[in-house]
């Protein structure tokens, strides 16, 4: 789902709730692994300085930064971005990507336990918004439905164009 914008987007309040919930579960979860700040940026392909500046809270990183934590850390994106006092993944409505025109953004609402794993978002596009991500993972797949409007979804360089009702 949506990997690479700005989580900490000034004109979406909820957003500092996940800034801080990021913080605060890569350093509990770095530190249950008995993981240092070096030894996680090396596994997670992320800067040290990076990794100091998010636990600390002080910087707005792409959502691809702790896609990639979560992946050295053996857990799921969601548990990085839920509320660390809220561990029941059937309710986590998270925003977790904010565009750069109101209304524009991805809420994650649950995720469930599946052969491989199964989150379930909420993306609203405004009109001339995009959200690019990163590829999922093998054996991970995506299926977006159109409920308003229509989306061109690019795949490898292909664009498919989807309108009301179609996935």
């Amino acid at each position: 789902m949506p990997r690479g914008s700005d989580p900490g987007h000034n004109e979406h309040p909820q957003r500092a709730s996940v800034l801080q919930h990021v913080s605060l579960n890569v350093r509990r979860l770095r530190h249950a692994a008995d993981l240092s700040q070096t030894r996680l940026a090396q596994q997670s392909g992320v800067s040290r300085r990076m990794l100091v500046a998010i636990e600390a809270g002080e910087r707005n990183v792409s959502l691809a930064t702790p896609d990639r934590e979560a992946e050295a850390l053996g857990v799921a994106f969601s548990d990085l971005i839920q509320a660390p006092d809220e561990r029941n993944p059937s309710r986590i409505n998270e925003v977790a990507w904010a565009g750069s025109l109101r209304g524009s953004q991805a809420v994650l609402l649950a995720k469930a336990a599946a052969r491989s794993g199964v989150e379930r978002w909420t993306l609203a596009l405004q009109p001339g918004e995009a959200c690019a991500s990163e590829a999922d993972p093998d054996g991970w797949n995506e299926q977006v439905y159109v409920i308003e409007g229509r989306l061109t979804v690019v795949v490898a360089g292909t664009p498919t164009r989807l309108r009301l009702g179609r996935s």
